[in-house]
């Protein structure tokens, strides 16, 4: 994909999320994201014609740790998109931008289909009368 058009899909990105799209360098394709309180991290675009992988990085001792998920995620198998990668990075730094750990999509998807059992209101006890 073109970097120009990878730009556009991290703007969109940043418009529904804290982060903002500080940087974006076509002759690195690097782009450099930021969001309050002092969180940020950058990605590397790989070219479309060389089968490399997106990288995520942070220069902020404080975030590094935090970008493991989306680091093991780029690292297993398959082609990732930037919009995935983004979705797993900002799910990463969710505790230090403060908000509520969100459980996977797949398990929330499980859990809407499994219902709940109603206890039954009158239990009779077989074999036992009550007179």
């Amino acid at each position: 994909m073109a970097f120009e058009a990878l730009a556009e899909a991290a703007e969109r990105w940043c418009a529904r999320t804290p982060f903002q799209l500080i940087a974006a360098e076509e002759t690195e394709r690097r782009m450099d994201f930021y969001a309050e309180p002092g969180v940020s991290f950058y990605v590397l675009c790989p070219e479309a014609s060389c089968g490399d992988n997106f990288h995520v990085w942070s220069e902020s001792e404080d975030c590094l740790p935090f970008l493991q998920l989306a680091q093991d995620y780029i690292s297993s198998c398959g082609k990732k998109t930037l919009h995935e990668i983004l979705e797993k990075v900002f799910k990463s730094f969710r505790p230090l931008l403060g908000l509520p750990d969100v459980d996977d999509d797949a398990f929330e998807e499980y859990n809407a289909d499994v219902e709940e059992e109603e206890p039954e209101a009158d239990h009779q006890q077989m074999g036992v009368s009550q007179q």
